[in-house]
């Protein structure tokens, strides 16, 4: 069994290109990327409402997308395509599958999850710089 960590993208990005891990500056996306990383996961991506899944290597142009403004149904669509592109680099059936995303960019991806965990489910954006500063902090 494989652990894959999804990010989910923010707004807050870069002004150019780059690498995906590098891309998205804002402090909640930071901590959850290096806690992912402290994790020893065998894969991390970003769940980009844009592109999809993204590998952290890959390098791209910054964009102004995001699932909360689309209508459910353009989501559910965003979803197939992710799971279609989830399933080439994961067995979804088997894999732990991590998400540090939030619930619209999980809802549809879930259901289709065997063995899944939301470290940071029903808690506001407070809660989940303070959860992820102090499982950085027990870990160093």
């Amino acid at each position: 069994m494989r652990k894959i960590v999804l990010i989910s993208c923010v707004s807050k990005k870069l002004s150019h290109k780059a690498k995906v891990e590098n891309l998205y500056i804002s402090q909640l996306f930071k901590y959850s990327l290096e806690y992912a990383k402290s994790l020893s996961p065998d894969s991390i991506f970003v769940l980009s409402a844009k592109y999809g899944l993204l590998p952290l290597d890959k390098e791209i142009e910054p964009y102004n997308k995001t699932l909360k403004e689309m209508p459910e149904k353009e989501v559910k669509k965003w979803a197939d395509g992710v799971i279609e592109q989830l399933e080439k680099q994961a067995d979804i059936q088997n894999d732990e599958i991590i998400f540090f995303a939030e619930q619209k960019y999980r809802k549809y991806l879930v259901p289709h999850v065997r063995n899944y965990k939301i470290p940071l489910e029903g808690l506001d954006l407070f809660k989940q710089l303070k959860y992820l500063k102090m499982k950085l902090k027990n870990k160093l």
